[in-house]
């Protein structure tokens, strides 16, 4: 099944590219390498504001990391033209809003990677990943996840 089947099976339309809200650009490729600048959580196109361990529990939150890795897609597909393209997802790196005593950062992460598994398959959506808990976010998002990913 290619990866435009598994997302209209899972009925996810891919977001057209977010503007950057700083001094950045959406993505940079060089060579096979595609980076993606992080991309923080938004519900109903807003930034979904909560705090690990303080006002959101961790099944939101995986959510919210779900939603992030949509936006990832559609910044992906954008950089790429073709998500067929994606030769292996590389890595992400993930920042979760938390308070200094919460340690689920890892499982609040599984909503990004556990999708792009599905999305991609178990050999191209398998990816090395760092999740770290940080005091704040820009505009108090939730989550804020970057990709690397290797592409034709």
């Amino acid at each position: 099944m290619s990866v435009n089947d598994r997302l209209q099976q899972l009925a996810i339309t891919l977001p057209p590219v977010a503007v950057p809200a700083a001094a950045y650009v959406p993505f940079v490729r060089t060579g096979n390498l595609v980076f993606i600048s992080g991309h923080i959580a938004r519900q109903q196109g807003k930034p979904w504001v909560g705090q690990l361990g303080k006002d959101m529990d961790v099944a939101t939150a995986q959510g919210a990391a779900r939603a992030v890795a949509i936006d990832l897609m559609g910044t992906l597909q954008a950089a790429v033209g073709d998500l067929s393209k994606v030769r292996r997802i590389v890595k992400l790196l993930s920042l979760v809003n938390s308070t200094p005593s919460f340690t689920e950062h890892h499982l609040v992460t599984n909503g990004c990677s556990e999708l792009l598994r599905e999305v991609f398959g178990a050999e191209i959506g398998a990816h090395a990943r760092s999740a770290f808990g940080v005091a704040q976010l820009p505009m108090g998002a939730c989550v804020e996840i970057e990709l690397i990913a290797e592409v034709d």
